[in-house]
Order: structure tokens, then sequence, then C-alpha cells
């Protein structure tokens, strides 16, 4: 049951994973990350995700201790770049990463894209520290149907998460019912379109019938599709408004509303047609 910021789903492997974090992307190293960790926390947020290309890795983990909150009851994630993908070099970006983070271990770790005929060793690299016990669960981003194909012939271990631009206006819906299918949980980047979808008036309507935000909306549409959600804000109201999305339900026809605007339209890269 999602009831609130604790709320979690159970990964493939068992581990726990809360269903909304907050996103740190294109937020630079310095006081103000550290301070909207610090802030995401001690209102009740216990998931955060960064990536190493992010340049942020140490903001956040200064953020994470100054919310003195015990390691355990949190759940961090952070991402391997495409020039690091490879055994050796994915293992050492790890090291690299709980260096910058000043953290023992990962709760998630990602391959950032599906660069090809890289991410297999990568892959590789991942299920040696899964295995070892140094990370609690291990997955993919921006991969499509074809790139989980094409890893799960060889991998021992299934990814666990495939982090993916979803939004209402990318609903990515054959991908959505693939992860299902083969128990890999889905999980959004850029929610709320960078911005784009805040004024839009059909999302406007449906806000005001629930006395909402259109963000909260969107975010209460991803949790109700099942798919994780990780919102970036810097600014305090709106993290905590970002959160508070647990005491209201979209009504089918509020669902089929929002799942009738995808245009396939994606702000980010194309995991297809992308220059790696």
């Amino acid at each position: 049951m999602m009831k609130n910021l604790q709320s979690a789903t159970t990964l493939h492997n068992g581990v726990e994973m809360p269903w909304l974090g907050l996103g740190v992307f294109k937020v630079e190293e310095g006081q103000e990350l550290v301070h909207a960790v610090k802030t995401a926390i001690e209102n009740g947020y216990r998931s955060i995700d960064t990536a190493a290309i992010y340049g942020n890795e140490a903001s956040v983990g200064q953020g994470i201790r100054e919310a003195n909150i015990a390691r355990e009851d949190l759940f961090i994630t952070s991402k391997v770049w495409n020039s690091d993908l490879g055994y050796e070099a994915t293992i050492a970006a790890y090291e690299e990463s709980l260096r910058k983070l000043g953290l023992d271990y990962l709760d998630l770790y990602l391959i950032h894209w599906p660069v090809a005929g890289k991410y297999k060793e990568a892959w590789r690299a991942l299920e040696t520290l899964y295995k070892e016990g140094r990370i609690r669960a291990i997955g993919v981003s921006n991969f499509q149907i074809h790139h989980l194909e094409d890893l799960m012939k060889d991998a021992e271990i299934k990814p666990m998460i495939n982090q993916v631009e979803y939004h209402p206006r990318l609903t990515q819906e054959d991908l959505l019912a693939f992860c299902q299918q083969h128990t890999i949980q889905l999980e959004a980047w850029s929610p709320l379109m960078q911005g784009q979808l805040l004024d839009n008036a059909e999302l406007q309507e449906i806000a005001d019938k629930h006395g909402k935000s259109v963000a909260q909306v969107i975010l209460r549409w991803d949790l109700q599709n099942g798919v994780i959600t990780i919102p970036k804000s810097t600014k305090e109201h709106r993290i905590i408004e970002n959160a508070t999305v647990f005491d209201f339900e979209l009504t089918a026809e509020d669902m089929d509303c929002i799942n009738r605007m995808n245009e396939n339209y994606r702000v980010g890269p194309d995991p297809d047609n992308f220059d790696f």
C-alpha cells in the first residue's frame, strides 16, 4: 500500500525501494544541493537518486550526513557513466562513486545508457559487486525492450530496475508492460517533463478537481501506473509539495485522460539514436 513517503515496492530480489524519491539531475555541487538533500530527508524522503555524470555526488553525500539519519533507513542510487563501461572500469567507477558520496555501499547502481558493445561487460561487473554484497540491487537506465532482451540473454542476474524517461507525453506502455512481465521495476526520470507540463489545461482541470497541483497529479499518475518516480527540486516548498501525493487517488477516467496525452515525445535523448 502507498500510504506515505516511506511506502516502498519490493524488487524481485526482495529489497524494498521507496515509491518516491528525490532526483538531483542538473543540480551543481554546492550548498544548494546539500540543503535540498538534507531538507528532503528531514521531510520524510528516504530515496535519493544521483549519477557519476551529474558531478554532484560529494554534495549529495554531505546532505545525507547532515540529515543525521541511520544509513540503513536510506535508499541511495547512483549510475555508471558511458566512458566507464567495461568490467574493470565499472568496478573502479563504483569505488569512485562511493568515495565521493562517503558511503560504504549503494542500495542501487545502474548502467546509465545502453552503449552498444559495452553494457554487457559493465553488467558483469555489477553482478560481481552484487554477489559480493556490495550493492543491494542492480539495474539499468534508458534501456529499450531490445536492450533488455539482449542483456538478459547472457545475464546471470536480471535487472531489478529500468529507469527511463517517463511522463504523460511519453507513456512507454509497451516497455512498462514488458518490464512488468519480467518483474523489472520501471522508474521514471524527468516525470514532470522538466516543467513543460505544469501549465497543461487538461492536467490543470484534473488537479483542480482534486484540490492538487499539476505536479502532484502527474506524480500520482506515475504511482498508480506502478512506476517509481524521482522528481527533482531544490526548493523546500516544492520538495514538500511533490511528496504530498499519498492522500488522494486519481479516478480511472483521470488515468485514461492522462494516458491519452502520449505523443512519444522525449525531452531527453533517444536511447536508439544517441551519440554516446
